[in-house]
């Protein structure tokens, strides 16, 4: 009997941990790339995060990755879009959060993988679209073990169409897109660096009160000579000021491999 009692406690306790261990129920963790799953390496996580920052910055829409090694008893589309629902990723009133979630097979022996688009994305970003993009630019690279080769590929997809770099149904019909993949990754990021860079130039032209192209020219020249008092300006990747409030209503899609 008292052995009984002891399991007893033991499965109570454990099943409390568990509970307690649950994404959803944890306070918003303001960082856009969270890999609980551990899939990425530090160097491909930072890039990932300096990305998507820089995306937040200059376009305002939120992209949430996250991997994780339990969907807490939800399926995987109901985690993705309660994950976004209760963290507020988006802007409130504008509701332009996006929260990719991946659970690698390893885990249990099923992967999933998710994309939610909030309310304000889901015309841009709609299902049949999300579910190309799961099953071509993401679960082939899954299922060879290249978590960050499908995670990349869906960051650059989602960035592109939700930015207006091309639609929705241009994406749909590309038949050739992989083979476009490097251009637009290269040209993207072309994009956001000098976006970023423009940024900069024009708060400190504020504050030193000069014009901008003055600002620019000299964060040009400290960039080529990598010293003096504006050794740093334009680099580095800043930092997130947090999930704004926004809403999901449920829309997206996923798959399993």
């Amino acid at each position: 009997m008292k052995k009984t009692l002891t399991i007893l406690l033991l499965l109570v306790a454990f099943t409390t941990v568990n509970a307690q261990d649950c994404l959803l129920d944890k306070p918003p963790v303001q960082n856009l790339v969270q890999d609980y799953a551990n899939v990425l390496t530090e160097a491909e996580e930072q890039g990932l995060r300096q990305t998507l920052i820089a995306f937040n910055d200059t376009i305002s829409n939120q992209i949430l990755i996250v991997t994780v090694t339990d969907l807490c008893g939800y399926d995987k589309a109901s985690f993705t879009y309660t994950l976004g629902e209760k963290w507020g990723v988006g802007q409130d009133g504008k509701d332009n959060g996006i929260v990719i979630m991946v659970k690698p097979k390893e885990i249990d022996g099923r992967g999933e993988v998710f994309i939610a688009p909030g309310y304000g994305l889901e015309g841009v970003l709609p299902d049949a679209i999300a579910k190309r993009i799961v099953e071509n630019e993401m679960i082939p690279f899954f299922k060879k073990k290249d978590y960050y080769g499908g995670i990349s590929n869906a960051v650059i997809t989602v960035m592109s169409i939700t930015s207006g770099e091309f639609s929705a149904d241009s994406y749909g019909k590309k038949a050739n897109y992989k083979k476009f993949m490097p251009f637009l990754f290269a040209i993207g990021m072309f994009l956001f660096i000098m976006l970023m860079r423009a940024g900069k130039a024009r708060s400190y032209a504020s504050t030193n009160n000069m014009g901008f192209w003055a600002a620019l020219a000299i964060m040009n020249a400290s960039s080529r000579s990598h010293g003096g008092a504006f050794g740093n300006f334009g680099s580095g990747g800043g930092s997130f000021g947090g999930f704004g409030g926004g809403s999901f209503g449920g829309g997206g899609a996923g798959g399993s491999w």
